[in-house]
């Protein structure tokens, strides 16, 4: 894992490295990193800057309820955390991608801005991230059915040249991945918690080491499971997809389907359902908020040259919407979202 002294500055200043941290060093959240970052880029400064010259002269003028200097003096003080962890993941063949990096998820930061992770560990083919993919998401406790269909639906995917972007858990989003995997597919996994033990487990090195699978987390690689991690990263498995399509949920709760509304409600990317009678299904709820059913294995959410003209309809409406709201004053055009890159 070869780091950058700028991507230390921004680890140490996003990263969590475990319960011994007091409150006062506390990582900024991606939106406090993006309004940092902009603050600085503003200066003609960088993350770098932090570490080499005298905090207080470099902050002289900034001023947020939150990110005091005592924060940012705490978390810049966690080097020998960081260290010992760097070096712990460099064995295990992890790699780290901050906002600023070539190789970093162009969806990701054009669909979430100010959101968008500061930081993304991983393992495997970084190159994946940018790649044609659909989102493929169900619950964990989906029947054998859906779970055959999961696994058809990435075999399909995979030979109509696509490849799969989901959660990684147990059930649906395994098995899609899986599907695509079998066929010589490729799949990116966004794992909430244990992408150490993911990475150097015996069901995925083969993939890793083919080229044919990332497994990536904006989390600390070490992580526990955390309710609130596996919500997070549901907005980052539908913004790492042209489309997506949800092969089971619950109604009104659990993380397929929140992660589903607020696809909708954000408008990310379009959104299909497989179809079901199960009267304890949410798929046909999600339909009547603007979803809409798959058809089965042929549908055109599967295949290449649909989803890319459709995707490219819908980001130039949301660029020319953007460019508008850039004129009226707000911070919201490409230039700007690229200061949280920093």
């Amino acid at each position: 894992m070869e780091v950058s002294r700028q991507s230390e500055a921004v680890m140490l200043l996003t990263v969590s490295f475990g319960k011994s941290e007091s409150d006062a060093a506390h990582p900024l959240t991606p939106t406090e990193w993006g309004e940092f970052a902009s603050w600085l880029r503003g200066r003609a400064l960088t993350p770098v800057d932090l570490l080499k010259t005298d905090l207080s002269r470099v902050l002289e003028g900034w001023d947020h309820p939150k990110i005091t200097l005592e924060r940012v003096r705490a978390l810049l003080n966690r080097g020998a955390a960081l260290g010992f962890a760097l070096e712990k993941w460099q064995r295990a063949g992890l790699w780290v991608l901050t906002r600023s990096d070539r190789d970093y998820p162009k969806r990701l930061k054009k669909r979430l801005g100010w959101k968008t992770p500061p930081t993304l560990f991983g393992s495997g083919n970084r190159n994946l991230l940018n790649g044609a993919s659909i989102a493929v998401v169900g619950g964990r406790h989906a029947d054998q059915g859906e779970i055959d269909f999961a696994q058809r639906l990435g075999q399909r995917a995979a030979e109509s040249g696509r490849q799969i972007v989901s959660g990684g858990a147990a059930g649906v989003d395994r098995a899609a991945m899986q599907g695509a995997l079998e066929v010589e597919g490729t799949a990116v996994g966004v794992l909430a918690h244990s992408l150490l033990r993911s990475a150097t487990s015996a069901r995925y090195r083969q993939h890793l080491m083919s080229g044919n699978l990332a497994l990536v987390s904006p989390f600390n690689p070490e992580a526990r499971f955390l309710v609130g991690y596996a919500m997070a990263r549901n907005k980052y498995i539908y913004c790492l997809a042209q489309n997506a399509i949800v092969v089971s949920s619950t109604p009104d709760g659990g993380g397929t389907w929140n992660g589903a509304v607020e696809n909708l409600r954000q408008g990310w990317v379009p959104l299909a359902v497989k179809q079901t009678n199960a009267p304890d299904s949410g798929n046909p709820k999600l339909v009547g908020l603007g979803a809409r059913w798959l058809t089965g294995l042929d549908d055109p959410a599967i295949h290449t040259d649909a989803v890319e003209a459709h995707t490219d309809a819908v980001e130039a409406s949301q660029e020319q919407a953007s460019q508008h709201q850039g004129a009226g004053g707000e911070s919201s055009s490409d230039a700007q979202r690229e200061l949280a890159g920093l």
